[in-house]
Formats: structure tokens, sequence, C-alpha cells
């Protein structure tokens, strides 16, 4: 196993896309990191170039420590397990695990070994004279993963190897995927559009949108602590709510239509002006609703739309009676740099979204009062989308802190 440094990659295509777009990051020795985001980001490009079947436009790879923008795909030691398994259909199990051994022309007992270790190791010993038309998908994957194991490479490459299985499958080999990690060690990189593989699996995760990295930390901190609108809103299911607010009253409330959010408990907001503005990031279980009351300048009026009952926990889907409530989309803010910044003058009013326990929920059409927990708010910047930084105790006018800013 061995880290994998990645200085200021780009890759650029022939009609002049940019589908990477200067990512640097580091992925320590035995880690498991996943690349995650939206599909046309940029992230199984990335991981192409990682493995030498994708050219870098500019940049610098390193694997263990060796600089390999010019070594063969053959040369690099590390192994790649496609999307579609990528079996030879002719061979058995036995066959297609001991393959790239055979071609390496290593002893036939040595990959005997190695290949009778790997089908314990994945439970596929009593499929071994199989071919992968006899095999069940998840089964197929697990053959394609111990024809990558078997080399003992020094990193393991992923590229969305469960998107092809069922939900309940999916689940079954991402808890597996977890097991042979801990038990190998071998550093790891992922590649899924799923948010659920990327939080569960990674010990840090590396959010993509349009070739650019827009996050990279453990899944807590991306959870937790989002440094912008797209990251906010792409990590969380259901997704987080944004909602246009603005500042008021020297900076110690913020006013979302005709609600008052005091901020003062936690830190006091002092900008330029009474009217600066500001989203306000609030996740589906973080708010809460009651039947609706008189006039309270502490709730958004509400009616529901929809109920969504999943059991243990229902979404309901409400839409707020003020006009002057806006709720923005994260779709807004997706965007490479240098590109034009969202126009507030088009958002459209959408509904807001809360996660609620099964036996506490309203019904379709009812009339609700919706209340936010000022500690459970995010603030981002309404023009760029980036992160407001909090501190304890009062900020001095103009000493807005943005996260990512250096």
């Amino acid at each position: 196993m061995a880290s994998i440094t990645l200085k200021s990659v780009r890759k650029v295509f022939g009609d002049s896309t940019v589908a990477v777009n200067d990512v640097s990051l580091e992925i320590d020795s035995g880690e498991f990191v996943v690349f995650v985001g939206p599909s046309g980001c940029g992230k199984s490009t990335l991981l192409r170039m990682i493995a030498g079947l994708e050219a870098i436009s500019q940049g610098q790879i390193s694997i263990g420590g060796r600089v390999i923008n010019n070594v063969p795909a053959r040369d690099r030691d590390v192994a790649m397990v496609f999307q579609n398994y990528a079996l030879y259909p002719h061979m058995s199990v036995r066959e297609n695990i001991g393959f790239a051994l055979e071609q390496r022309g290593m002893p036939r007992v040595e990959i005997d070994q190695r290949v009778s270790e790997v089908a314990r190791i994945l439970d596929l010993s009593a499929l071994m004279n199989r071919r992968p038309k006899q095999l069940s998908g998840g089964q197929r994957q697990r053959v394609a993963m111990g024809r990558a194991i078997v080399r003992h490479p020094q990193a393991f490459l992923l590229d969305e190897p469960l998107s092809n299985l069922d939900a309940k499958l999916r689940v079954q080999m991402r808890a597996e995927l977890g097991r042979l990690h801990s038990r190998l060690g071998v550093t790891t990189i992922h590649v899924t559009h799923d948010q659920i593989e990327a939080m569960t699996l990674g010990h840090r995760v590396a959010v993509f949108s349009r070739g650019t990295l827009q996050q990279y930390a453990p899944p807590d901190t991306i959870y937790h602590e989002p440094v912008n609108v797209f990251v906010a809103g792409f990590v969380g299911s259901p997704a987080m709510n944004f909602l246009q607010g603005a500042l008021n009253d020297g900076g110690s409330t913020i006013s979302v239509g005709k609600c008052k959010i005091p901020v003062s408990g936690r830190a006091a907001l002092s900008n330029s002006g009474a009217d600066d503005q500001v989203l306000v990031g609030i996740r589906p279980e973080h708010l809460r609703w009651r039947p609706a009351g008189a006039a309270d300048a502490s709730v958004i009026p509400a009616t529901v739309e929809l109920v969504e009952r999943l059991e243990p926990e229902s979404y309901v889907v409400v839409a707020p009676v003020d006009p002057a409530v806006v709720v923005r989309s994260a779709d807004e803010y997706v965007r490479n740099d240098g590109e034009a910044e969202p126009d507030l003058a088009q958002a459209d009013a959408r509904v807001i979204t809360l996660r609620v326990g099964a036996d506490n929920i309203p019904k379709r059409g009812d009339l609700v009062d919706i209340m936010i927990d000022p500690d459970r708010i995010h603030l981002f910047d309404a023009v760029t989308g980036a992160k407001i930084s909090w501190r304890s105790g009062p900020i001095a006018a103009w000493s807005l802190r943005y996260a990512g800013d250096a």
C-alpha cells in the first residue's frame, strides 16, 4: 500500500471541455477515500488518470512518492475495478481471478495459493468452477474484486462498482467492501454518485462539482460543516433547505419573510447595513412543526403539500404561506470558478422539507407553523454560496469570514 498525491491536476479534452480543474489532494497510505459528486463532475476521469488510462493535461500524480505522470498503466501497480465487472465470459471464476498472475508468468503453485486465499476471503470457494453467466450480480462483483486483490497492488481504484446492483445487494456489498478494507488495509479510492456509500465507507470524502474539488474532509465534517451551498445541498437526504434571509437589528437577528431568527445567543452578526442578504440553511431533521396558531414572528406559517411515510420516520413537504419567504435551491450554485453568479431575482418559491417521527405527522392540507432552531442553522453568502463561519462572541463590522478562505 502507498500514499497517493495529486498536485494541480487538470484534464482538458480536445473540444476544450474542462473535465478536471486544478485538483490537489493527498491520500494517506492505507486510507479509504471516496470521490463523490453528480454525474459528469469529473470523478471517474480523475480516477482513470490515476490509473494511467487517461493522460493528464497538467499537474502531477504520485504514488508512493514516485511521480507517475509518464508511467504506463501496467507499471503503476494499481488494480482497478469497473462498474461493468469486465469478466471474461469463457473463463471460470478461478481462471478470471488468476488471469493477471498468469500473464505475469508467476509460478502455478503461487497462483493457486493466491487464488485460493482470495476465494476464501470473498466467500467464492464454492463457485470457482462456474462461469460469469452462472453468477448473480453480487457474485460477479466479488469476482471482479478478487481479480484486483490477488495482484497485491499498492492501491485499489474502484469506479462505481456497486451501481449495477439492486438496493438490497448494494447494502450487502457496501458492508463487504468496508470489512475487506479493514482486513487488507490497502489504499483505496472509491468513485460513486451515491452519498450513502461515500458517508459510510470513506475515511475522507472528496466532493466534486463540474470538475472542481469542493471539499475534502471526513464524512462527519462534510455533513456538519459544509464549506458551501453545493456541498450542503448534495450531502444529506432529504437535502438541506435554503431560505433567503436578511441580517437586521444590528446583526442580532435574521429575517426570513416575517419570521425573525435570533442569533445573538451564538454570535451576533454585524455587517454593512440592515438588509445584508444571507442564505439560511437548515436540515430537514432540524425543523419542527406544530398546528397553526396565533401570529408569531418566530415561526413560518405553511401548508402541508405532501407526506411520505417511510417508517419509522416520515418526510413532510410544506409550502410557506408568506410570499416573502423565498426558498432557494443548491442547484443555483453549481458552477465553475469564473462563471456568472446566481441571479437573486430569478429565485423561485419552493417547498420546505421536514423529517419527522412516524408518530408525529400532520395531514396533507393542514396549516402548520414551522419552527427553526437558531443553534442548528448554517449561514451562507447569498451571492457566492460560501459558508459564513460562526465565531464565539460578536463579530465586528465587515469581519465575516468565509469557510474556504485562506
